[in-house]
């Protein structure tokens, strides 16, 4: 296709039908989990029983909504605690490892860059279990040799940010290290000469720039850490994170209330994205 020349009718209704069809493939799941989240039923499929909220504040023998599910909430703090957390841990250490990998030379930094990658490539599933049995080895260890017990290296909530972050910390490192790749130092050197301290140089020059990168990365870092689900399934212990809860309850036998929790996700991410989209970004540099 030459973009100076007009598109034939053909093309034209080709190109609408493949993106209409796109968009039908990504939405038509979520609208169907939206619509039988006020379905009437005690099942999460069709046939459409009439509209209702029960599933959302009913308190009833026969059904418990969302508001009045309190292993469901339970399972939401659990799985925000560890989100937030591992979002933190996150953007620590990978502003620490941008700044490492691009402004430092060392011998093996190369290496050090290649294998950062490693976690990335390795399924969920084995990553999860790798970790678990290291850290049992370690506990073990020290519970043995020293009487020292480890809980925090047994399955738990501990564990699971473990695992989580063992994989996203490389995601925000590459974000922010290629957004640092551009800054120009030369904005340092300035402030250098005019007296400003290191630590006010980063925090007011460095930082700033590095600011749409560290916002983006908090909001990937607490997305991917909320719905993971391999990982988290090997390391988990009694607390159950809101996907590992789902996954229990859908072998046992789904209910509408799990569109409904389903829905409301899909409404904070909505609303979470619109905001970072609507955001007009202040020009540091």
């Amino acid at each position: 296709m030459i973009p100076s020349l007009p598109d034939s009718k053909l093309m034209t209704r080709g190109r609408g039908l493949y993106v209409a069809l796109f968009f039908i493939f990504l939405l038509l799941p979520l609208a169907v989990v939206s619509l039988f989240a006020f379905n009437d039923s005690l099942f999460p499929t069709p046939p459409w029983q009439g509209f209702t909220f029960d599933w959302f504040i009913a308190n009833k023998t026969d059904r418990t909504g969302l508001l009045f599910d309190s292993e469901l909430l339970m399972s939401l703090w659990h799985s925000s605690k560890v989100a937030l957390v591992v979002t933190v841990l996150s953007l620590l250490v990978g502003t620490g490892n941008a700044f490492l990998l691009e402004r430092a030379e060392f011998p093996g930094k190369r290496l050090l860059a290649t294998l950062m990658l490693v976690p990335l490539v390795i399924p969920g599933v084995i990553l999860g279990i790798s970790i678990l049995a290291f850290a049992s080895r370690i506990a073990n260890l020290f519970d043995s040799m020293w009487g020292i017990e480890l809980d925090w290296l047994r399955p738990g909530l501990p564990l699971v940010v473990l695992g989580q972050f063992s994989y996203i910390v490389t995601i925000t490192t590459l974000t922010i290290a290629a957004r640092l790749k551009r800054f120009d130092n030369t904005l340092e050197e300035a402030a250098q000469n005019l007296g400003a301290s290191q630590i006010a140089i980063l925090l007011t020059i460095t930082l700033p720039y590095l600011k749409p990168a560290l916002i983006g990365s908090a909001a990937v870092s607490f997305l991917l850490s909320f719905e993971n689900f391999n990982t988290t399934l090997m390391l988990v212990g009694s607390d159950n994170p809101l996907t590992v809860l789902m996954y229990g309850r859908m072998r046992e036998g789904a209910s509408p209330v799990l569109n409904a929790v389903s829905l409301l996700l899909m409404l904070v991410s909505a609303l979470v994205i619109g905001a970072m989209v609507l955001r007009k970004p202040k020009q540091v540099i």
